[in-house]
């Protein structure tokens, strides 16, 4: 190469190293001069405090005193998402590699088996793919991994063990938070379970059913089960037998009791309360007697619900924002006066009997539909159904096998719909005064936006919750990288949407940067997805621009930028 030729890219490399140096040095400088939630009342100690931490951010939540080494704390702190690497090379050691391979080759087998049936493949066809696919399954099993890889596969394994081993020794609990997102709690196991105890015995929406202390050998409660099935399937042949159903529905919603998993309640717990670590129930429900009914129910009536709730409901952060913003800059009924205000159901899955229940979803029905079905269902048949299903909803906890009494399983779908069928019928008894007024409601299923009147002026961000860890990830147990990436380009869109000004939306852009830094993503992962966010909205000039007047004229003149219809195109073209 010529000396020009050469001074050019020793000269371009400088430059893009200087630009590099120049995004490090204004995140950081951002990072440790600004507390996200309080600019205002920042001091010198939080700012030392901030510059001391800056490179390490703890997914562990310590609540009870412990003796963790060094190594074992590192551990826990990538969060419950993290997954060791090279677990199969570990197997391996015990059992057989081919055992190995057809125990993982299982699911993929089943889904395979799944597709060719409902596409009509030929026998020989199927077979044939079938065959290639697993003879390439096997083949990616006897790759050799590195030995660095291995020997990390090793050494992380036997922390594990010896971390269960301490919290068993210790008489501690290890939990994912609540809250959803990639986060340990460390407590003391006693403590823990006599909260979950105390919660059960005081909540009026459970019912002890039968106590396995007393029965033999556990064999009463697997015949009143069997029992309760035996009662749900003659309930679903009378409707049969009544025309009320067909003979496929039928059979899609026969409960087969030898299929059939008794569902159990666990606790997660909640951190989102100063000085107090509260519980969360959950119920596990799928493979539980009222799944199938659950299922068919919320298919068949999630549709219809949703289009008579939209006027009333909020289906996303972009939509809340747009509609805000056409009550407040196009109908201009902000007022000095104006106030916000926030409702929170905390019994949002429990909200009454299952008779009164069944009996407003009814009335709802009544009064919306015009042919009296939703599709082939007529409202008494999904009232019959309804009975069905919750009426039959038992879990057990400890050695107590208990039903629910008020509202169902909050992890089944269903739930959503019923409670939301609810909720709305609730609220017509306050929208006509509101409507009179010319106010602005709504229901949301989201807690993340703060919204503030000043002086008639709207302002808003995303709201964090202070006691809740920061740059932290979604909780997720398969495809992380997929999640999170689909978690980067969401909160990219709500940040546009929520921020009013310029300088919240460049702190929630860095924090979101950092997040993915903290959690051992690239460089290049996040600056993708970034400036394809720019690129995509056309707002490039937006991407280190601190300028007000620019930032909200791209707000005013892009409405429909705060539909979620209009980022649908940006979510499949970068996913």
């Amino acid at each position: 190469m010529t000396t020009t030729l050469t001074n050019l890219i020793e000269n371009r490399l400088k430059n893009i190293t200087d630009r590099w140096r120049d995004i490090y040095n204004y995140r950081i400088n951002n990072y440790i001069r600004n507390s996200y939630d309080n600019l205002d009342i920042i001091n010198t100690k939080e700012i030392d405090q901030k510059s001391n931490n800056s490179g390490f951010s703890s997914f562990l939540i310590i609540d009870a005193i412990h003796q963790f080494s060094e190594k074992q704390l590192q551990l826990l702190n990538r969060g419950p998402t993290y997954v060791p690497p090279c677990q199969t090379s570990i197997l391996s050691l015990c059992h057989s590699m081919d055992d190995i391979v057809e125990r993982k080759y299982a699911p993929l087998k089943h889904q395979l088996n799944s597709l060719f049936s409902k596409h009509h493949i030929n026998v020989a066809l199927f077979l044939e793919i079938q065959q290639k696919i697993s003879d390439q399954f096997a083949d990616s099993f006897s790759v050799p991994i590195p030995s660095n890889l291995h020997q990390r596969a090793l050494y992380e394994d036997r922390l594990i063990l010896s971390i269960r081993y301490y919290l068993k020794k210790n008489n501690l609990i290890l939990r994912r938070t609540a809250d959803n997102m990639n986060t340990f709690y460390l407590g003391n196991r006693q403590e823990f379970e006599t909260k979950a105890i105390d919660y059960v015995s005081k909540s009026d929406a459970y019912k002890v059913l039968l106590n396995k202390d007393t029965d033999n050998g556990g064999q009463q409660w697997q015949i009143e089960l069997k029992q309760m099935v035996e009662s749900m399937n003659l309930l679903l042949e009378s409707l049969k037998n009544h025309k009320a159903v067909n003979i496929d529905l039928f059979n899609r919603l026969l409960v087969d009791a030898s299929k059939v998993k008794l569902p159990y309640l666990y606790f997660l717990p909640d951190v989102s309360k100063e000085n107090e670590i509260s519980l969360v129930p959950y119920i596990t429900s799928k493979h539980s007697p009222t799944w199938r009914i659950g299922k068919y129910l919320n298919e068949l009536l999630r549709p219809f619900v949703d289009k008579n709730l939209s006027t009333t409901t909020f289906r996303d952060e972009p939509d809340f924002m747009y509609q805000l913003y056409d009550h407040i800059f196009t109908k201009h009924e902000l007022q000095s006066t104006t106030l916000f205000c926030a409702i929170k159901i905390i019994n949002y899955y429990t909200l009454d009997t299952h008779k009164n229940m069944i009996d407003i979803v009814g009335c709802f029905l009544e009064d919306n539909l015009v042919p009296n079905k939703v599709e082939q269902a007529t409202i008494q048949t999904i009232k019959n159904l309804l009975h069905i299903f919750l009426y039959n909803n038992v879990f057990y906890y400890k050695d107590h096998i208990y039903t629910l009494t008020k509202g169902s399983h909050n992890t089944m779908p269903l739930s959503d719909t019923l409670s939301n069928i609810y909720v709305f019928v609730w609220q017509k008894q306050i929208l006509k005064q509101l409507q009179l007024n010319n106010e602005f409601f709504g229901s949301v299923p989201f807690l993340n936006a703060f919204v503030q009147n000043q002086n008639g002026n709207l302002f808003s961000r995303i709201y964090r919750h202070p006691l809740i860890q920061g740059y932290s990830l979604p909780y997720e147990v398969d495809h992380a990288k997929l999640v999170h990436s689909d978690s980067l380009r969401s909160v990219l869109i709500r940040a546009a949407c929520y921020c009013s000004t310029v300088e919240y939306f460049n702190l929630e852009r860095i924090f979101l940067e950092l997040t993915c830094f903290t959690n051992g993503y690239s460089l290049r992962f996040v600056e993708t997805h970034v400036q394809y966010f720019f690129n995509f909205f056309h707002r490039h000039p937006m991407r280190y621009s601190r300028d007000q007047i620019m930032f909200s004229d791209y707000d005013r003149e892009n409405h429909h930028f705060n539909d979620a219809y209009q980022c649908l195109p940006y979510i499949e073209s970068v996913g």
